[in-house]
């Protein structure tokens, strides 16, 4: 994501630092523009800091306080300014919202920096409806999709009922609920890769679910689980077993920026 600090609008609302998240930022960010235009069309100002990193997540579940406290530092420096701080994830917004806190629980100096930076910090979705009170999206889709909640952002910050408020603005859009929408798709950051045999049992029982659906499209709001799911697709075809379905962002549909060809696949 390039920077768009001062500001990207002449918008007089609220001053909202965008992390940008490292996934986003390498892998698809798409889903940072569509962010951008989600939160300008709110009425907010956004900033994009440049010296934004990772938000240590890795770090933290790997057990390296030391380097997770190293980065969170950096992260309450260029956050600390604005009135809020948004991110289309919620596994990173969990992190900052619920761990830093507990990454400085002794730390005198950075606990009231680190929660105050915390009550702040939002899921973009969550954010959208929960302070925005966006109720008017302008934007369809003649589509049947069905969501994924991520672990982070259901259990940690209580992101559930939001995106699908938000999707059902959308003109023309059908939401199927699927039976696994809840259960870990078994990325989970570095869990993926230490337990890969696992982690393709569970997110093979979650495309068993989304197969058992009239669904054309799977969306979530972390790149990480989604990006496990299309993975799982590919592995699937390369046997033999092509499904239909595409894999998408939320922040991409109720963007209406779909323009982009589904995760996984080429534009083009």
């Amino acid at each position: 994501m390039p920077n768009s600090s001062p500001k990207a609008s002449f918008s007089s609302g609220p001053k909202v630092g965008l992390f940008v998240t490292c996934l986003v930022d390498l892998m698809r960010p798409s889903v940072g523009f569509a962010s951008v235009k989600l939160l300008e069309d709110a009425g907010c100002q956004i900033f994009v800091p440049e010296s934004q990193t990772c938000c240590g997540q890795p770090a933290y579940n790997a057990g390296d306080t030391k380097d997770a406290k190293d980065i969170a530092r950096l992260i309450v420096d260029a956050f600390e300014e604005f009135e809020y701080v948004v991110a289309p994830s919620g596994s990173c917004a969990g992190m900052i919202k619920e761990h830093y806190p507990k990454l400085f629980a002794d730390d005198l100096e950075m606990t009231p920096r680190v929660f105050n930076l915390a009550k702040k910090t939002y899921e973009l979705t969550s954010f959208l409806i929960d302070v925005m009170n966006i109720q008017d999206l302008d934007v369809s889709l003649d589509q049947k999709v069905t969501y994924h909640d991520s672990c982070a952002g259901l259990r940690e910050l209580g992101v559930k009922d939001q995106p699908r408020q938000l999707l059902a603005q959308v003109e023309g859009l059908i939401i199927e609920e699927y039976e696994e929408a809840e259960t870990c798709c078994g990325f989970g950051g570095t869990f993926c890769v230490k337990y890969s045999d696992i982690s393709d049992h569970m997110v093979g029982k979650s495309i068993d679910a989304l197969s058992e659906t009239d669904a054309e499209v799977v969306l979530g709001g972390d790149l990480g689980c989604l990006m496990n799911i299309q993975g799982k697709l590919s592995r699937l075809k390369d046997e033999g077993k092509e499904s239909n379905l595409k894999v998408r962002h939320v922040a991409e549909v109720l963007a209406g920026m779909t323009d982009t060809a589904p995760i996984g696949e080429a534009n083009g």
